[in-house]
Formats: C-alpha cells, structure tokens, sequence
C-alpha cells in the first residue's frame, strides 16, 4: 500500500494489551505514513509516554490494565487539550462507547470493521474528523437526545439558522464536508462557510467540538 499523504507525519500513540494487535495495526499504520512514535500495554504506562513523545493521536482500546482507557482518554485530553483519541474497541455496548464520549474521545471504532475502515479512522480523527461506526453514532446520538429532553438540559443554545442546524446535525453523523454539500445541494465552500460560522456562534475551535456539542444537544439524524 502507498503511503497515504493524509498520515504522513502524523504521530500515532497505540494503546492496548493485545501485543499481537499493535505489531499488526503499527505495521499497516507505519506503511500508511504515520510515525508510530510510541505503544503502551496498560494504563499505568499510558501518561508518561505520552509526555515523552506527544503523539497527534492516540489510539485506545477501553479494556486495558488499571487505568482502563476511558479513565487513560479523560486524562490525556485534560492534560493534552490538542490531542486527539480515537478509541478501538471490540466493545460496542452503549455504556461504553457513551463514557469514552464523555472522558473526550474524538471517535469510537469497533475493531470488527475492516482494515481499510480502521486506518480511514485514524487518518480522518488526524484530520480532525469525529468518527464513529455508523451503529455506534445513531446510539450516540439517541442517548443524547434522552439526556437533552430532560429537565436539566441546557435551554441556552446560541441562535442558528435552519441551514446551520441542517449543517451540524450532518457533521454530527459524521458526514465529509463533500458528502454534506452533495446532500444539501450546495457548494464545498458553502458549507465550510457554515460550519464556520456555527463555530464561531458556539465559540467552538474545530470539528470534533462542534460534534460533541451537537450530541450533547441531542440532534436527530
């Protein structure tokens, strides 16, 4: 496979107890491009190699040795604001994947899908993409909706416009920029001029925020 220019540089953090696991995804992620700069087997390792190498991304398996990952991923990005951890995981249980969303995972993957599916992940999440397993997003996003519709939820969302919650309610689904403006019938540019300017209405820095936001508020597909 030739490496792909999206990873190129691109530092890659494996976290998991598998060692099989990461000799193989280390292997096909080194021959995508990506700098594999550093692999931890449990969670006791996870912080300090990562100060130690500070990976653009981190990919986390939950079920690790204490701490597990989701405990690992909240500490990562409360210490590491810019990184970005993408969980694999044979797990797609709801509690799980809601508490890696929560401890600020940029995407969930299950480790079922394909090769090609798991190396996309990374180099989307690389991108700043949020990525999920099209099952593990609708669950996502229908818990969210629960928790929004509860007395409690938050009743002071900035104003948006009908195409702006058009807008983020496909980039909560995970949708490329292309495959939106495809949908929506309107240019590329177009959309990138929305998503703009829900960002700055939110006062939100990237894209990975802006799905976050949008599962905590709860939009339907």
């Amino acid at each position: 496979m030739a490496a792909d220019t999206s990873c190129s540089k691109v530092r890659v953090m494996l976290v998991d107890d598998h060692p099989f696991w990461i000799d193989a995804l280390g292997e096909d992620l080194t021959e995508l491009g990506c700098d594999v700069v550093a692999v931890a087997h449990e969670g006791a390792q996870v912080m300090d190699r990562a100060r130690a190498t500070l990976p653009d991304v981190v990919v986390m398996d939950l079920n690790i040795p204490s701490p597990d990952g989701a405990t690992c991923t909240q500490m990562l990005t409360g210490e590491f604001p810019d990184v970005k951890v993408l969980v694999m995981s044979a797990s797609g249980e709801r509690d799980d994947v809601l508490r890696a969303v929560k401890a600020g995972a940029s995407g969930y993957v299950l480790k079922s899908a394909t090769k090609q599916e798991l190396l996309d992940a990374v180099t989307k999440t690389a991108e700043g993409e949020a990525v999920f397993t099209a099952t593990l997003a609708g669950l996502v996003l229908g818990e969210y909706r629960r928790m929004a519709n509860n007395p409690g939820a938050d009743d002071d969302s900035p104003a948006l416009t009908p195409r702006e919650f058009e807008v983020l309610r496909l980039v909560a689904k995970g949708l490329s920029y292309r495959d939106i403006s495809e949908q929506l019938f309107v240019s590329h540019r177009t959309v990138q001029n929305h998503v703009q300017n829900v960002l700055r209405k939110l006062q939100l820095h990237n894209r990975v925020e802006l799905t976050r936001y949008a599962i905590q508020q709860g939009l339907d597909t």
